[in-house]
């Protein structure tokens, strides 16, 4: 469901928001790719760790494909929203999204979809909790 204004709105739970350092750039000066998708594992595994209830690894990662640049200085959002939940398995959705420093303004930067694998402390796979 869009607003009045038909703009986008992100797609799940706010689970991590984030101001990208230069520290964090590639050599064209924007956010480099690599550093987005560790937030995105962050918060998806923080997702599925709260199902499994307890310790996840991520076993797949669906394809990303950047639609916009990350700039110094905006907020990185992840959203996440958890999909099927199988014996051992949790499918979790995120959409990353910046918000401007200087306004409220949105742009979505990504998505993709991430499965993780509930394991036990010794890593061995689990079945999540009913």
């Amino acid at each position: 469901m869009y607003p009045a204004d038909d703009s986008p709105l992100p797609n799940g739970q706010l689970s991590l928001r984030v101001i990208p350092k230069a520290t964090d750039t590639n050599a064209s000066g924007d956010i480099s790719g690599g550093w987005v998708l560790a937030q995105m594992d962050t918060a998806a595994e923080d997702a599925a760790r709260k199902i499994a209830r307890g310790k996840v690894v991520m076993v797949a990662c669906e394809q990303t494909q950047f639609i916009s640049p990350v700039k110094i200085g905006s907020a990185l959002c992840c959203y996440t929203r958890v999909g099927e939940v199988g014996k051992s398995s949790i499918q979790v959705f995120v959409e990353v999204w910046t918000q401007s420093s200087t306004d409220a303004s949105r742009r979505k930067v990504c998505d993709t979809q991430f499965v993780y694998v509930a394991i036990d402390e010794a890593g061995r796979i689990r079945a999540v909790p009913k």
